[in-house]
């Protein structure tokens, strides 16, 4: 996989477009649906997540529906900003199943995560494990979502 853009024609922006709507049909919907051959709807499929543009095929889950009911949005200031101690800090969080996301980000706080919990409780105890007890944390500020009214995966192909 490369950071590089991979060149895309008509076909191939269709497949994306069809499986960031529904991963799970088979080759054969999505070949009829994309108006290619089985053959070759399969074979560009392949190339598309050889290359890593397709980096993954995975099922969406309601939060709400399995307890995670809180989403919090933390921004995380760190005291050295060195580049070695900011990946050991996504390492830190990277390995915490509560966090879905994270973005070094500038201006401003140098991370930004998106974090998915059960209540306040489970935050508290999330803050004090990755935050709390690490030194190079400076600041932690966190916004808690009332309500989500977009949330999307799809990106425009």
């Amino acid at each position: 996989m490369t950071d590089s853009a991979v060149l895309l024609d008509d076909v191939d922006r269709r497949i994306l477009n069809a499986l960031q709507i529904d991963a799970s049909q088979s080759n054969s919907e999505l070949a009829q649906q994309v108006h290619v051959s089985a053959p070759t709807c399969l074979r560009r499929v392949k190339h598309l997540s050889e290359s890593g543009v397709i980096e993954r095929q995975v099922a969406i889950v309601a939060p709400q529906m399995v307890g995670a009911r809180l989403t919090a949005i933390v921004e995380i200031t760190l005291d050295v900003q060195a580049a070695e101690r900011m990946a050991e800090f996504e390492r830190h969080v990277a390995g915490d199943g509560a966090v879905l996301q994270c973005y070094r980000v500038s201006p401003g706080p140098d991370f930004v995560l998106i974090v998915q919990l059960a209540d306040m409780p489970a935050y508290h105890a999330l803050a004090h494990r990755l935050f709390a007890a690490h030194a190079n944390v400076r600041n932690v500020k966190t916004y808690f979502s009332t309500f989500r009214s977009k949330f999307e995966t799809r990106i425009a192909v």
